[in-house]
């Protein structure tokens, strides 16, 4: 069992002699398995650029989420300035400052009918 046993050392060192000085990349067996090697790194590169891809579009998605909230409060906002100024009591006072030379009237409109010409 010694034997066995130095030589499966032996073996190991090798391995990573052959690793560490590049002779593991001339054998046989790498050489016949370098396009499954290839289409991995392949594989791994798509994989990267898609965690990439993602990662972009989530950032863009909370900046037009967080831009959306604040045209949001902006539209509420705006809004209820045009509640307030459109009041019948309001716009009597917009026309007063600006001096417009309108009134305000207190009487109801009249409604005007033009007889028919059948008669």
């Amino acid at each position: 069992m010694a034997a066995a046993e130095k030589n499966t050392k032996k073996k190991k060192r090798n391995i990573i002699a052959d690793l560490v000085n590049g002779n593991i990349l001339t054998r046989e067996t790498v050489i016949d398995h370098l396009p499954y090697f290839l289409f991995l790194a392949f594989i791994a590169l798509i994989y990267i650029s898609n965690g990439f891809l993602a990662e972009e579009n989530v950032r863009n998605l909370n900046s037009v989420n967080s831009e959306i909230k604040e045209l949001r409060s902006e539209y509420i906002t705006i809004k209820s300035e045009l509640m307030y100024r459109s009041k019948q009591s309001e716009v009597v006072k917009i026309i007063r400052d600006k001096e417009l030379g309108l009134e305000e009237s207190f009487e109801p409109p009249k409604k005007i009918v033009k007889p028919s010409s059948h008669e």
